[in-house]
């Protein structure tokens, strides 16, 4: 079983500490460094990316602009792709979260425009299906007998 980060940073201290003497603030500052700093390069492992990087920094694009004809930009890591729903995963986010947190609205699709209006023709050209239509006159049948 792997080791928290918690338990990790304490092995670290504790060694430390056996090799030179340090007062308890010293221990207090080098516990919440050590431990600021594990968690910084478990993130960074998580997402791929180190903080130094230039090509991993999160991109300087507006949220609507993110969303072009071929490719939409991940605003967490500035990566391109044609679909963005499986990749949010990297990020423990679904798409629901980022919508939120970029102020996208609940029905904005997250892939490229070219995609979208590839779907979009598609499930035109298919026309309505037969349920769909049933479902609708019954809709149409309850509102007229209700008003």
């Amino acid at each position: 079983m792997s080791k928290t980060l918690v338990e990790m940073t304490a092995e670290i201290i504790q060694s430390h500490i056996s090799g030179s003497s340090m007062n308890t603030e010293e221990i207090s500052a080098a516990l919440h460094e050590t431990y600021q700093t594990l968690k910084t390069l478990q993130e960074a492992e998580a997402t791929g990316c180190m903080a130094e990087d230039k090509e991993c920094s999160k991109p300087d694009i507006e949220p609507k602009r993110s969303i072009q004809k071929n490719k939409i930009i991940c605003l967490e890591c500035g990566q391109s792709f044609k679909m963005l729903t499986k990749h949010l995963k990297s990020h423990n986010m679904n798409a629901r979260e980022y919508r939120k947190k970029y102020g996208f609205s609940s029905r904005q699709s997250l892939c490229a425009k070219v995609l979208s209006d590839e779907r979009s023709a598609a499930s035109k050209e298919r026309g309505i299906h037969p349920n769909l239509r049933k479902s609708i006159a019954e809709r149409a049948g309850k509102k007229k007998k209700s008003a």
